[in-house]
């Protein structure tokens, strides 16, 4: 029985949406009368979304869209809350649910070729194989504050980068079995696909997700490392449940550190892993020219007068030359 009155659903389905954008209309309005809150993505090829709301509107919800025999077996991954994990609710066309920005002649579906699925327990022991390459499907600042035991951290910031990763990075993973895993399942769905038109046929891919590696009862999320990040409200999620290692740093200081802020300046907004005390000494800035950005967020938040600036800047200023 749940004991928190909120739910954090995260799904996909890779199935053939004939009108996407009659679609997306449509689902908006059911959202909106259940109560919802979340983003969700509609393309020709599918259904890719995140969506909070209480217990019964999270249930009304996959009740009504088991109910279209195109969702009939969609498999939710199921978070308890505190609260929405959203602001608000959009529901958006697209031309993929996910996108790996590739071109036309490269481009693979997941309706019709996609690599080897692998449960939780068959992730876990393959990735304690000699052979085995575990490769991260996702961006920089999701593996920085957690990841899998030994996974190689690709240098992207966005999933449409990875491609080319790999084509620069082709021979670490030639005569490997090569593991891949995500957030929930979908960008791997693609990738992997793409990986053996490529020429990389020994893949696995994590069902489900590190979400549902994490909740499986017997794996109880072995091997990961740190938090794992989500696209919503909460930023972060606990995964293992045998022990916790924090693997992500604070960017100001290298210490040990999970608590992830924005950059202050609208035009940087960088994510930064920080500790509260060193997001108010640095004025939550990731350099000297964003900390003196005309429309610094947080000198407007904080009400900061031109003297109170000028101050912590020279505390700043007087910090670094400590270090030094």
């Amino acid at each position: 029985m749940s004991n928190k009155d909120y739910r954090v659903l995260l799904y996909y389905k890779y199935v053939p949406i004939e009108d996407p954008e009659t679609f997306r209309d449509e689902h908006l309005q059911f959202c909106f009368d259940l109560g919802l809150k979340g983003r969700i993505l509609v393309a020709e090829e599918g259904l890719n979304g995140t969506v909070s709301g209480t217990v019964e509107q999270t249930n009304q919800y996959m009740e009504g869209l088991r109910a279209d025999p195109r969702f009939a077996d969609i498999e939710f991954k199921i978070d308890e809350a505190d609260d929405h994990a959203f602001k608000k609710m959009h529901v958006r066309h697209r031309d993929e649910i996910v996108n790996l920005s590739l071109d036309e002649e490269e481009d693979v579906s997941p309706m019709e070729d996609t690599a080897e699925f692998l449960d939780p327990k068959e992730f876990h022991e393959e990735m304690q194989r000699d052979d085995a390459i575990i490769l991260d499907a996702r961006n920089d600042y999701e593996y920085d504050v957690g990841h899998f035991r030994g996974a190689i951290r690709p240098n992207i910031r966005t999933f449409r980068e990875l491609p080319d990763w790999i084509k620069e990075n082709k021979d670490m993973l030639e005569g490997k079995r090569v593991l891949t895993y995500c957030t929930g399942g979908i960008r791997c769905e693609r990738f992997t696909g793409w990986l053996k038109e490529e020429g990389i046929d020994d893949v696995g891919q994590l069902h489900g997700g590190i979400v549902t590696y994490g909740k499986d009862p017997e794996v109880q999320g072995d091997l990961w490392d740190g938090q794992c990040y989500v696209f919503d409200e909460r930023i972060t999620v606990p995964i293992n449940q045998v022990e916790h290692n924090v693997v992500g740093r604070d960017y100001f200081t290298g210490e040990p550190c999970e608590r992830y802020i924005n950059c202050a300046n609208p035009d940087c907004n960088e994510q930064l892993l920080a500790s509260e005390e060193n997001e108010h000494f640095y004025m939550r800035s990731c350099s000297p020219e964003c900390r003196e950005h005309p429309r610094n967020r947080y000198i407007e938040e904080h009400g900061l007068s031109e003297e109170e600036v000028q101050a912590k800047l020279a505390k700043i200023e007087a910090s670094k030359k400590q270090e030094v």
